[in-house]
């Protein structure tokens, strides 16, 4: 079923920036779409340098209407801040834990307020190029109706069951064709059953 996903929905591997972008633009992205989150960086790089001596030393107020845009600002504002002043007062220490194993660097990642299991996955897979499946919306609940995780299960289940099926070196792509896939076709309203191109195998297909 995955690679007919693939092959229906290829789509060109994303070039992050540097480890500290990727990081804000993830945190921005959270519980918003692309183009509100795309917004916002945009919003942010006209009024900051995108450093952690920049943004530790951001003025909160101009900072929440700056990313507006990506809702949540309330709280997404202060993490940014947060995050830049550890980055900031501990320098070298993003790098050196993308250069961790991944278990470790994941768990040093998450120490960080507003950083979760998935912001941290995305910048271990993207910019660390660990072999992994970071877990959004769309892979989750294509994951589910596929049957290939449970339907109650959390972040790491499903990512683990998705890596079991796909080989290392077609994670990262899979992982892009998923969730177009979900933005499409799997939708989380009103799927589009009748288009699908794994209905005849999918165990929640409508038709």
């Amino acid at each position: 079923m995955l690679s007919k996903i693939g092959q229906r929905f290829p789509v060109k591997p994303w070039k992050p920036g540097p480890p500290f972008e990727t990081l804000i633009h993830t945190i921005l992205s959270q519980n918003t779409n692309d183009r509100n989150s795309d917004a916002a960086m945009k919003e942010l790089r006209k009024r900051y340098k995108i450093t952690p001596s920049s943004l530790s030393r951001a003025n909160l107020r101009n900072l929440m209407t700056c990313i507006r845009s990506a809702g949540l600002y309330t709280l997404k504002a202060p993490r940014i801040i947060e995050v830049s002043r550890i980055l900031r007062e501990n320098n070298g220490l993003l790098s050196s834990t993308l250069k961790l194993p991944y278990p470790q660097a994941k768990e040093k990642l998450m120490e960080m307020p507003g950083v979760g299991p998935k912001t941290a996955d995305i910048v271990l897979a993207f910019n660390a190029k660990h072999p992994i499946i970071p877990v959004d919306t769309h892979i989750a609940r294509v994951s589910k109706r596929l049957g290939i995780a449970p339907r109650k299960a959390g972040y790491e289940k499903v990512r683990t069951s998705l890596e079991k099926l796909i080989p290392e070196h077609n994670r990262i792509p899979l992982h892009l064709s998923i969730i177009e896939f979900g933005r499409r076709i799997c939708r989380a309203p009103r799927p589009r059953c009748e288009i699908c191109p794994v209905n005849n195998t999918c165990p929640s297909s409508t038709l």
